[in-house]
């Protein structure tokens, strides 16, 4: 897969066939699109093309909503190079942009600039300033200009909706399986490794302190999760907690993962945290030394979940 920073950079030389979207989450839903996508560029010889945009477009038209995404943009990029695509454009979306015309997006956009001899999209897809334009003028605009339409059915747009909606609840409920299940793959948090205050390191729990710079990124349920990383080319595993510490009077939100048989130096390193399962809720305990029986047990259930 290609990737591509604007439209402005694409090869026109090659005929397309595209599907346009945020892909939040690329999830289970998200990859029967993107299989039809595929199966019909390879029948009608033409490559197989998404169009996606960052900041999302709510960032920019809604800036007083909170918006919380399943993937950081580059985590998005990262999943879609596995579908089997042959570009991905990432369009910087703008209010300027935001303006098209639905007649200039489609003529000046889609035919001028990226060749489109194809394009797959929902029923419910809407395009153009204030999103005037919908799938029967893309038709209409299909039929003038030289480009097929097709619709995908309600029943599996609807799917995709249905799943991306599930996802976010079960993450913020922290049920990790059920996201897990509707996303194809496990959930993954990405950051960069500060130090911390080494409390974990005294009771033989050294944690690494992920900071996660993307503040759109939707965190899940505090808690404490069986995680999973790569690191250094091997697969290293541990248990990650996310939450406040309250057992040493913690204030500020974070999260920390402990890795089992790894003890190398992470700081400022990026790092990509797949999450597993869910052991347990955030707890106070009395002293920090049942903290540290806790841990031990912790420990123990993640081998069970993960090996056995």
């Amino acid at each position: 897969m290609i990737t591509v920073q604007s439209i402005s950079t694409f090869d026109k030389k090659h005929f397309t066939a595209i599907t346009i979207g945020t892909f939040d989450g690329v999830h289970i839903g998200h990859r029967k699109i993107l299989e039809r996508l595929i199966n019909n560029a390879k029948d009608l010889d033409l490559k197989s093309t998404v169009l996606t945009f960052f900041p999302h477009p709510r960032m920019v038209l809604q800036k007083d909503a909170e918006i919380k995404l399943l993937n950081t943009i580059d985590e998005r990029i990262h999943i879609l190079e596995k579908s089997g695509l042959d570009y991905l454009i990432v369009h910087p979306f703008t209010l300027p942009f935001s303006r098209l015309s639905a007649t200039e997006f489609v003529r000046d956009v889609l035919v001028n600039d990226l060749n489109i001899k194809k394009i797959v999209l929902g029923y419910d897809h809407r395009f153009g300033r204030n999103r005037n334009a919908n799938i029967n003028d893309l038709i209409s605009f299909g039929n003038t200009l030289d480009f097929q339409v097709e619709e995908i059915p309600a029943q599996e747009i609807d799917d995709v909706s249905v799943s991306s909606t599930k996802i976010r609840k079960a993450l913020l409920d922290g049920d990790i399986k059920t996201a897990n299940a509707y996303l194809g793959y496990n959930y993954m948090l990405t950051g960069v490794v500060q130090k911390g205050k080494g409390l974990g390191r005294k009771i033989n729990f050294p944690t690494a302190n992920l900071h996660i710079e993307e503040t759109y990124k939707l965190i899940p349920k505090e808690g404490v999760y069986v995680v999973k990383s790569n690191l250094k080319n091997v697969t290293v595993y541990g248990m990650m907690n996310i939450g406040y510490n309250p057992t040493v009077a913690g204030t500020e939100k974070s999260i920390e993962i402990h890795f089992f048989d790894f003890d190398q130096d992470l700081y400022d390193q990026k790092i990509q945290i797949d999450i597993v399962d869910r052991l347990r809720d955030e707890h106070k305990f009395d002293s920090v030394e049942k903290l540290q029986q806790q841990l031990e047990k912790d420990k123990k259930t993640s081998l069970e979940i993960l090996f056995n």
